[in-house]
Formats: C-alpha cells, structure tokens, sequence
C-alpha cells in the first residue's frame, strides 16, 4: 500500500489573524501559518508603532 505524503495547509496561530495577504505566511484567509511570530519594536507606545518581524514578501525574488 502506497503511502501519500501529506500535502495539508500548516495550521494556523489559534488566536492570530492577519490581513497582509502578501505574506508568505497568510493562508489567504486572514490566518497566519508561520511556526511562531515576533512583534516588536520593544520601543513602541502604541498599536501603530508595532510590526510583525515575521512578514515575508511572497512576491519578492530571493
């Protein structure tokens, strides 16, 4: 018997949603699938200052 292997979407952050649908770690529904992610500066005061130092650009070339 052959065995598949398992081609399934990475779950998402239970409790992290996320609207930039050009990152690599948007399953285009609004969740990000990345393993962990970092936010920061750790200067910030408010929601404004923040950023995800996950995001990825899936559309830039390496």
């Amino acid at each position: 018997m052959e065995h598949q292997h398992d081609k399934r979407v990475p779950d998402h952050i239970r409790g992290i949603t996320c609207s930039v649908r050009n990152c690599v770690y948007n399953d285009g529904e609004c969740y990000c699938t990345a393993e962990r992610i970092s936010v920061g500066p750790c200067t910030a005061c408010s929601c404004g200052d923040t950023v995800c130092a996950t995001f990825e650009n899936k559309h830039e070339e390496k």
